[in-house]
């Protein structure tokens, strides 16, 4: 959805200016000069003419700049991105078996998923930097520039209408929108290939291990056991000046006492 709005605001886009160029000879002027242009902005093939404001003579002119590249650079990437969308939307409902197997579709997602992030991030900046030039090239005041009749003081040069840029402004904003989702998108399609649970698994493995070492060393061992002579009744044990277990009495009070 986000790539259709995308290219549909780019690619579908017309608009045009309006000039008035006022002569100092009335006959001669020209109140209402159209200039319009479309996608995909080769401006410099835009021809319109203007007065000279001498005699009835015009002359023909061009807009300037071509922007072309960056615009069906832009297009091309949010088409490839609907159709890819549209058909792994039909994988994940239709042939999810076929997806999972050896885990080859999970990780061919994965790679497209990079993939299309990183491209709407360069086209997005690039149709960025063109839509801007496209501005520049199409204001009224800039090409009321290109006029001779304009660069005398005699005549007045006025624009009467600027083009329209709304869509184009919204077809950058929802190219940036793309890379934000698609960009998300790559830690979810990364869990579906398994390398996020089989590290999981190897964390908990490692884990694991380290615990049955801990509890293989000393402390698995009780503390109290018979080597202390606590863990025997009627026994008390003293551990001597070199760590040997040494003992007083095995029947009580009597024995305690005899051995004393």
């Amino acid at each position: 959805l986000f790539a259709i709005f995308a290219f549909a605001t780019c690619g579908g886009y017309s608009g045009g200016l309006r000039l008035s160029v006022d002569c100092a000879n009335k006959s001669e002027s020209d109140l209402s000069i159209d200039i319009a242009f479309a996608y995909p902005f080769r401006l410099h093939q835009v021809n319109f003419d203007a007065p000279t404001c001498e005699g009835k003579r015009r002359e023909k002119l061009s807009l300037i700049g071509d922007f072309s590249s960056s615009a069906e650079f832009f297009v091309t990437i949010a088409v490839f991105a609907f159709l890819y969308s549209l058909a792994a939307t039909v994988v994940y409902i239709f042939f999810q078996n076929k997806y999972r197997e050896n885990n080859r579709g999970p990780l061919i997602d994965f790679i497209v998923t990079v993939v299309f992030s990183f491209l709407w991030l360069v086209s997005s900046s690039a149709w960025a930097k063109g839509l801007s030039d496209v501005k520049i090239a199409t204001d009224p005041d800039e090409v009321l520039l290109l006029m001779s009749a304009c660069k005398q003081q005699s005549n007045k040069c006025l624009p009467v209408r600027s083009p329209v840029m709304s869509s184009l402004n919204t077809s950058v904003v929802f190219g940036f929108l793309n890379f934000i989702l698609w960009a998300g998108n790559i830690w979810f399609v990364f869990k579906e290939t398994g390398w996020h649970s089989s590290g999981q698994r190897h964390a908990a493995d490692t884990m694991e291990k380290q615990s049955s070492s801990y509890n293989q060393g000393g402390y698995n061992q009780d503390s109290y056991g018979p080597a202390g002579g606590y863990n025997q009744p009627g026994s008390y044990g003293q551990v001597g000046e070199y760590g040997q277990s040494q003992s007083y009495g095995q029947s009580g009070p009597t024995s305690f006492a005899n051995q004393i």
